[in-house]
């Protein structure tokens, strides 16, 4: 067989391929785990390409020689591919990763948040229910609207950062992004004003986190930056949990209610103990990870891999692909 569906749940597969049936071959519709790999080594060791999504299999380079000798491709209808990327890559493996059709949907996530946020939807919703319209009302008076005015920070300008101020273009607001990788004329193209960190926390209205998690991003937001935040601004994060120092960012959402946060990722990983302090902060609001592809959109990431598997076939250089040097920079 020429190609096999590697992972670890048949309803991802499923709603990454709905019609799978009309693009596989009925011999590869079997999802294999890894157990199937061990328990049908030779049915499966002249496998060149892998049609995988969340949950795929982590190999070792030996596994990987021992198991699929002959694989040359895997098509990844998810986002991230650290978690598993970096054996295949090293054992000459090409890995194609849906993760820009991924960052259409947090972009789309994060852009409702801003605009929302810009307006005071978050802070206002408890005001009016608990206190009244009167005291809603001007509670919402404070925030600026989305303006020209306004300032958004976005920190990383990779794809869906990008994929963010492409969303963001249609708005008259003023964006300065933070992002070392992002030279000055590449700045100009997007259209931003690039800044430094401090800059984006002291003088920004909104905040949005989209950095790489790596050894020099981690903790990155402590005190220092989040102490900086004026009053009535907002900070995102559908990042990576652990780019936020939480014991600072408990520290200073604790002392000041006039900021809000809003949290689609944690630190430790999803999901919180229930004890967890952040919930009992009144100016953070924490969502279970809702941001990248879920439900109906996950079908995209599977349409992107399709596509790039034929114009692979037809040896088409794809901007999907992802390389070794690459995967620090990737979120």
């Amino acid at each position: 067989m020429d190609y096999i569906l590697i992972g670890r749940s048949e309803k991802l597969i499923n709603t990454c391929y709905p019609n799978k049936d009309n693009f596989f071959n009925k011999d590869t519709l079997k999802l294999y785990t890894k157990t199937d790999l061990i328990n049908n080594k030779d049915k499966i060791k002249d496998a060149k390409y892998v049609f995988a999504t969340w949950n795929m299999i982590d190999l070792e380079k030996d596994e990987i020689k021992k198991y699929l000798p002959n694989l040359q491709a895997i098509f990844y209808a998810a986002g991230s591919v650290h978690y598993f990327a970096k054996p295949y890559l090293e054992s000459n493996v090409r890995v194609f990763s849906g993760w820009k059709a991924n960052a259409i949907s947090v972009a789309e996530f994060t852009l409702a948040q801003i605009l929302l946020a810009n307006k005071g939807y978050f802070n206002i919703v408890n005001i009016y229910k608990n206190e009244g319209y009167k005291e809603a009302f001007d509670y919402g008076e404070k925030f600026k609207g989305n303006y020209k005015s306004t300032s958004v920070g976005l920190l990383g300008a990779g794809s869906i950062g990008k994929a963010l101020i492409k969303l963001l273009s249609a708005f008259e607001l003023n964006i300065k992004v933070y992002d070392p990788f992002l030279s000055d004329e590449e700045g100009k193209k997007l259209g931003v004003e690039k800044s430094a960190l401090e800059d984006i926390f002291s003088n920004c209205d909104i905040i949005s986190n989209h950095l790489a998690l790596n050894t020099e991003t981690e903790n990155l937001i402590d005190y220092n930056l989040l102490s900086r935040m004026k009053n009535y601004s907002t900070f995102i994060n559908t990042a990576r949990g652990s780019i936020v120092n939480y014991k600072d960012f408990i520290k200073v959402f604790k002392t000041n209610d006039k900021i809000l946060a809003l949290l689609d990722v944690s630190d430790p990983y999803e999901p919180l103990e229930k004890d967890s302090e952040l919930f009992s902060l009144k100016n953070v609001i924490i969502t279970p990870h809702r941001a990248g592809a879920c439900t109906s959109e996950i079908e995209r990431l599977g349409d992107m891999m399709r596509e790039t598997f034929i114009e692979f076939k037809k040896g088409v250089t794809s901007s999907n692909e992802i390389i070794l040097e690459q995967l620090i920079n990737l979120a």
